[in-house]
């Protein structure tokens, strides 16, 4: 297993990824597998710090929140555009929410003629899945770029096995800025595990901010750590947790 000493401890936020880095990617977003032991780790974690956990992923907070029930975490789904604090939710106004329409109808035209790939909706940001056809990943980014080109106000990311549209105001850095400047993450030291390109941002952040990125799985990025896979990352902090309780 990774080690990473020192790294958690009582005075840190923690923000963590979903996909990938909690729980191992699945064929389909429906068919992620949670493991017995994450739930009960996120909520010892979640006392021990204070409050100061949170998740922040690109995911919808419908498929989200029932993966992980009863517990209930600060998140930031749809890569900051919808933000879930302990005390209510912000999300993009009305007005800034992004026209998906032309990115939406793309995607929708390559999944009815390739049964492969998967369209996933979501309030603020749309996502073509072709993990189950790779051979089609070409087509899928030139269609989605060519959607996309002439609305600056919609940005394109280049994921695992995954092409999405999302607005351009939003992602998962300007997401973490957010929670530090507010209780209870205020005044802590940021840490946040992420395995994808689109976690980028939030590890900019987090060591502008003082803090450390945990890049999960192999690939380039400016994260400052590196740990192997999503169950080394929950035994990590499993092993942990305990000092926490014990710091003084």
């Amino acid at each position: 297993m990774n080690t990473l000493p020192g790294l958690l401890t009582a005075r840190s936020a923690l923000f963590l990824d979903f996909d990938g880095t909690l729980a191992e990617l699945a064929p389909r977003p429906d068919a992620v597998v949670i493991p017995g032991e994450l739930l009960s780790l996120l909520a010892r974690l979640h006392a021990q710090l204070g409050g100061a956990v949170a998740l922040i992923t690109g995911r919808a907070q419908a498929d989200i929140e029932p993966l992980i029930a009863p517990l209930q975490l600060p998140a930031a789904y749809e890569h900051g555009a919808v933000r879930h604090a302990e005390w209510g939710v912000v999300s993009l106004a009305p007005e800034q929410a992004p026209d998906l329409t032309p990115a939406l109808a793309a995607a929708r035209a390559l999944e009815q003629r390739h049964p492969g790939l998967l369209v996933e909706h979501k309030h603020t940001a749309m996502a073509l899945h072709f993990r189950l056809a790779p051979e089609l990943e070409a087509e899928c980014v030139g269609a989605m770029l060519d959607a996309v080109r002439d609305n600056p106000g919609l940005q394109l990311l280049r994921g695992k096995a995954v092409v999405e549209v999302k607005s351009a105001r939003v992602n998962k850095g300007h997401a973490i800025q957010a929670f530090m400047d507010e209780a209870p993450f205020q005044g802590r030291i940021p840490l946040f595990a992420g395995d994808d390109v689109t976690d980028e941002a939030g590890f900019e952040v987090v060591q502008r901010l003082g803090g450390a990125g945990i890049k999960v799985g192999e690939g380039h990025s400016c994260a400052l750590h590196r740990i192997a896979d999503p169950q080394a990352l929950r035994a990590w902090l499993a092993t942990i947790s305990p000092e926490i309780s014990s710091a003084p």
